[in-house]
């Protein structure tokens, strides 16, 4: 037997088929070189890395830092507005900005799927919304606007490291009572500013004016911190959120939903910061 034992390969119609092969260019020789081919392509492919996050779909840290970066992009853009372009209209595009800030917030807090085009459009006006707000307190505590925007960086920072180091989680019991503190806290917001639009308080920030009985302490700074406390905690709930998504490879799109969440966040404690400030350089 020519070709080995296998009586199979002994037949005429083999023998034919392999010498048209052969005139064809498809001996033997051919053969062994795709073999080779094959062998290389495969070892390639199990050389090459195993397919990431962004190669299958799933949301990355790059992807949330990324999107948030654009998020507070557009807030700046939105703040430049009634700060440099058109400081005229400050005020009323500081309302225009509070309100459909807190009416597109509400949208993205309740919608099932995350809408970039609507992300950004509330970042905007809550650009307008901080840039008259900043101009305002601005034109009466001259430097306050960096003094603040330090004091976010700072905050984020250490909460970041915090974070990272392990010292501080958003554990289940934590949870609790960050949910009481900050119900509680806009509750007492919600009273100050009924008390402000109907004139039962003469001070420009309401209770928060007003010093602690038998002391020269603010209130509003007692509150204030408070305030700085639980939005720095709520970054905390961000960043764990985050990485829990990461972990369990949720869907890229909801890399948005992170970034808005920091950007809620964010402009938050910028304003708690502000306002702060605003209380303690009162008697200048």
């Amino acid at each position: 037997m020519a070709l080995g034992g296998n009586p199979v390969f002994n037949g005429k119609n083999f023998r034919s088929a392999t010498r048209g092969n052969a005139a064809a260019g498809f001996g033997t020789t051919t053969y062994a070189g795709q073999t080779v081919a094959n062998q290389q392509q495969l070892e390639h492919m199990y050389n090459q890395p195993s397919a990431g996050p962004a190669q299958t779909g799933r949301m990355t840290f790059d992807d949330v830092i990324v999107k948030t970066l654009l998020s507070l992009g557009v807030v700046l853009v939105g703040a430049a507005i009634p700060a440099f372009l058109v400081p005229g209209l400050a005020l009323p595009l500081m309302v225009l900005g509070a309100l459909g800030g807190f009416v597109l917030g509400l949208v993205n807090s309740f919608k099932r799927e995350p809408s970039p085009a609507l992300i950004l459009a509330y970042a905007g006006l809550e650009g307008l919304f901080l840039g008259g707000l900043t101009m305002f307190f601005e034109s009466m505590f001259p430097g306050i606007a960096l003094q603040a925007l330090l004091g976010t960086l700072i905050v984020f920072g250490v909460t970041l490291a915090l974070f990272k180091s392990g010292k501080v989680r958003a554990t289940p019991k934590a949870m609790k009572f960050f949910l009481i503190a900050i119900i509680s806290y806009a509750a007492f917001s919600l009273l100050n500013l009924g008390l402000m639009v109907f004139g039962a308080t003469d001070g420009m920030f309401g209770l928060r004016s007003a010093d602690i009985p038998g002391t020269n302490i603010p209130f509003g700074l007692v509150m204030g911190l408070l305030a700085i406390g639980l939005a720095a905690f709520s970054l905390i709930v961000d960043f764990t959120s985050i990485s829990e998504g990461v972990r369990q490879g949720a869907p890229q799109k909801y890399s948005w939903t992170a970034a808005f969440g920091l950007t809620v966040t964010l402009v938050w404690l910028y304003v708690e910061i502000l306002r702060l400030l605003a209380i303690l350089r009162g008697d200048e």
